[in-house]
C-alpha cells in the first residue's frame, strides 16, 4: 500500500479571475460545506484513497464523494504531484457523473497546467 502524502488543495482559477469551486461552496448552506470541506481534508491527509470517499471517473479527473442529509455532492478535482487541483463541485442529480462535468473538468485541469508558473 502507497504511503499517504499530504496534498494542498488549491482552487482551479479561471482567466476571468473566478474560482468556481469556491464559488460553488459559498452558495451552499454552513453545515454542508463543513461537511464536503471535510471530505476534501481527508482526501489530502490519506491520498491515494480509493471507494467509498473517492473514486477515479477518467484520466486525471477524481471525484470526492460527500453525502448530505438529503442529497449527495461531488467535488471534481486532479491530482498533480503534491497538489489537489479542485475543479468544479456540483449536488449530484443522476446516477453517473454527467460526461459534460467531466469533459469542464479536463479542460479547466488543462488550463491549470498551462497558467501555472
Amino acid at each position: 500500500m502507497p504511503t499517504p502524502q499530504r496534498l494542498d488543495a488549491v482552487f482551479f482559477l479561471s482567466d476571468s479571475g473566478s474560482e468556481p469551486v469556491r464559488e460553488w461552496l459559498k452558495s451552499l448552506p454552513k453545515d454542508e460545506r463543513k461537511a464536503i470541506g471535510e471530505d476534501i481534508a481527508y482526501v489530502q491527509f490519506k491520498w491515494p484513497i480509493g471507494k467509498p470517499r473517492v473514486d477515479h471517473l477518467r484520466g486525471a479527473v477524481w471525484e470526492a464523494r460527500t453525502s448530505l442529509a438529503n442529497r449527495i455532492a461531488r467535488t471534481l478535482f486532479a491530482v498533480e504531484g503534491r497538489q489537489m487541483v479542485l475543479l468544479h463541485g456540483f449536488i449530484k442529480k443522476t446516477q453517473q457523473t454527467p460526461a459534460d462535468a467531466i469533459k469542464l473538468v479536463e479542460k479547466r485541469f488543462k488550463e491549470w497546467q498551462h497558467g501555472k508558473t
